[in-house]
């Protein structure tokens, strides 16, 4: 079994796990005590990065795996590594300001139009063996 889908695993949570960090550090510095979900619109965009990574993470994860197992584990290591620079930059440019967004979130999506297409490629070519 090759490692990089489980190193790309790891990272995608790891990038998660820092974006969670982040949101609680801008609950102390915005003075948005929990459950409030709204009050400065800079926590906003922070609490915004990580519910959106959440919501790609769904999609990600099971594609990354997917993808592995019947296309490459070796590029689905590569993308799930350009999947979290992706969130990276997603979360640099939304944190300043969401029309900055775009690039990260592009990468994101290409990534995992990516890992959609091979899977299904790669499973509709194992059924066909």
């Amino acid at each position: 079994m090759s490692p990089w889908p489980s190193l790309a695993t790891v990272v995608a949570l790891l990038v998660y796990y820092v974006l969670c960090i982040n949101v609680s550090r801008a609950r102390a510095k915005y003075d948005v005590p929990a459950p409030k979900m709204s009050g400065d619109p800079n926590f906003e965009r922070v609490l915004r990065v990580q519910m959106n990574t959440v919501e790609q993470l769904v999609l990600f994860l099971p594609l990354l795996w997917l993808f592995s197992m019947f296309v490459s584990p070796e590029w689905a290591g590569v993308l799930g590594g350009a999947w979290a620079i992706g969130r990276i930059i997603f979360a640099w440019g939304y944190y300043q300001a969401a029309e900055k967004r775009a690039i990260g979130f592009g990468i994101g999506a290409l990534v995992t139009l990516t890992l959609f297409i091979g899977s299904i490629f790669g499973i509709v070519r194992e059924l066909i063996a």
